[in-house]
């Protein structure tokens, strides 16, 4: 059994769905709502609501100031606006999927141009366990999503319980990346991570603007018995990854098996294609020392062994207003043991590694996901905690 596997499996939800309740509001870490702060300040967090019914992930719409969108595993997403959780969830799917372990409603991504089409899109796991990557629009209430709206635009046949991915993002081309774990059990049995044939172990790129879906430049395009929606392969649980709002860069936070967990970053301009290396690899290290070429592999940046956690979870880039000095720092994290840690990818090269743990990591039970606002300040997901926390300065 895989680490992710672990993982999530360990933070089940039982009972009855707590009602979400709201801490005072800290500082909202927006221009608008704090003055920037110089240099580098000491950070801490602060709960900005908490009572969530399992929490995978937290998106914001495009130029949307008030309002975060917190996506709870069972299947409903919940709006937190202007501080306060509102009763009502803006979609509830629950009766439409798998969830517990690691099934749910695992990813949610709005259009770049949400604020004039109400389009989004969610990933998630259906009766059968597979994966389901749909459409919904917003109805004529701004805090409620028309749930007869879905419109299905890529299903994946899961043949184990583990390793759905499940997280979605437009980049900077206005495209939608989607990201699926291998299929699951352990080692990758079936070879998907090398398997072209397969959209599982890979990231996918969708122009959901167009008929066909395919965007005619992806990497693969053409190519007899290869899926045209693959941007890159060789990953084995893509747990988060997300795009640097200011170079286009992508960074994935990649699960490993028993000894590593990894970072992969795509540099801007981007041109997929990447293989990540798994089941060859495990982080930099060879997974199975009896055949192992690197020939052709796109190693992570960085790798951490299972000494210091189990399951990492992909964060984001520091690119908001309220801490200018912290611009460009990768903060992510890993589930087993709620580290936090940093760095800055620079000319090819990781640098100014941190560890934030005794800070950002105090009171955290276990990490599921990094958000980020529209004004592009980051948040912590907190999954058996069932809250949201918001990385601010120190007092």
């Amino acid at each position: 059994m895989g680490a992710g596997l672990v993982a999530l499996a360990l933070a089940g939800c039982g009972g009855s769905t707590p009602s979400p309740s709201v801490s005072p509001t800290p500082p909202t870490g927006t221009c608008s709502g704090g003055e920037p702060v110089t240099g580098t300040p000491r950070l801490t967090t602060a709960v900005v609501a908490s009572g969530f019914a399992s929490p995978l992930d937290l998106q914001s719409p495009p130029g949307d100031r008030s309002r975060l969108f917190v996506v709870e595993r069972g299947g409903r997403i919940r709006i937190v606006k202007n501080g306060q959780v509102l009763g009502t969830p803006f979609l509830d799917v629950s009766g439409r999927i798998s969830s517990g372990g690691e099934r749910g409603l695992l990813g949610l991504a709005f259009h770049p141009h949400y604020a004039d089409n109400g389009r989004f899109f969610v990933n998630y796991t259906d009766p059968n366990g597979d994966t389901h990557i749909s459409e919904f629009h917003v109805s004529t209430d701004a805090d409620a999503a028309d749930a007869t709206s879905e419109r299905v635009l890529l299903t994946v046949d899961q043949p184990f319980a583990n390793h759905n991915g499940g997280g979605l993002a437009f980049g900077s081309d206005g495209m939608l990346y989607a990201g699926l774990g291998d299929g699951g059990s352990g080692g990758d049995p079936l070879g998907n991570g090398q398997n072209l044939s397969t959209r599982l172990g890979k990231m996918l790129r969708l122009d959901v603007d167009r008929t066909g879906l395919v965007p005619p430049d992806n990497p693969f395009v053409g190519r007899t018995g290869v899926a045209p929606e693959i941007w890159a392969y060789g990953l084995r649980n893509p747990w988060r990854f997300g795009f640097d709002r200011t170079t286009g860069d992508l960074y994935i936070g990649d699960v490993g098996q028993d000894s590593y967990e990894e970072v992969d970053v795509e540099t801007a301009p981007r041109h997929g294609g990447q293989d990540y290396g798994w089941n060859i690899m495990e982080g930099t290290h060879c997974y199975n020392a009896a055949s192992c070429n690197t020939a052709g592999l796109t190693l992570p940046v960085l790798d951490y062994g299972h000494d210091a956690g189990c399951s990492i979870v992909g964060g984001a880039v520091y690119r908001g207003c309220r801490l200018p000095g912290y611009a460009g720092t990768y903060f992510y994290g890993d589930y087993c043991s709620a580290f936090v840690r940093s760095f800055r990818y620079q000319n090819g090269a990781v640098t100014e590694p941190r560890d934030w743990t005794n800070s950002l990591g105090q009171g955290l039970s276990s990490i599921s996901s990094f958000g980020v606002d529209a004004e592009g300040e980051i948040y912590i997901v907190d999954l058996n905690a069932g809250a949201v926390r918001e990385v601010i300065p120190a007092p």
